[in-house]
């Protein structure tokens, strides 16, 4: 089974990327639904849960299984990964994706879009760094979700 990890910032589309792969048939995660993660004080913000995270990747079959998530202990688990795939975009389409989206409320305060605005320019080049593939998430999602299945394969 491959695995393949979706990272990128708040409003990259990771979400409806994974919407549309479960549609194809493939094996999906939100590390962002409930019992993914836990709070860290340390990092102050959430890290992935290492217990369920493990349990997760040492499936031995299946159809590909992509992961999404964003969180500071993410890279422990890189080996485990085929692939891992930055998402990113704009900081215009970001925030227009942000302000636009009614599943999830992140990102619609003061506080929490300097937050995104921060992480855009700490975090994403942190990610930059490490991923295996980056992908233009401001391109239509069916474009990026064929390029997320050939990396998948």
């Amino acid at each position: 089974m491959r695995r393949v990890l979706l990272t990128g910032m708040s409003g990259t589309g990771k979400s409806t990327a994974l919407g549309e792969l479960h549609r194809r048939g493939f094996r999906v995660v939100d590390t962002d639904e409930p019992g993914w993660t836990v709070w860290d004080e340390e990092d102050d913000g959430y890290v992935w849960r290492e217990d369920r995270i493990a349990e997760l990747l040492s499936a031995e079959d299946g159809p590909t299984l992509y992961v999404s998530g964003t969180v500071s202990n993410q890279g422990r688990f890189y080996p485990q990964f085929d692939a891992v795939v930055l998402l990113s975009a704009p900081k215009e389409v970001l925030l227009r994706r942000i302000d636009s989206r009614t599943s999830n409320a992140y990102g619609k305060t003061p506080e929490e879009r300097r937050l995104v605005l921060r992480h855009l320019k700490e975090v994403e080049p942190l990610l930059r760094a490490t991923c295996t593939h980056e992908i233009d998430a401001s391109q239509p999602i069916d474009e990026v979700v064929a390029r997320l299945i050939e990396i998948g394969r």
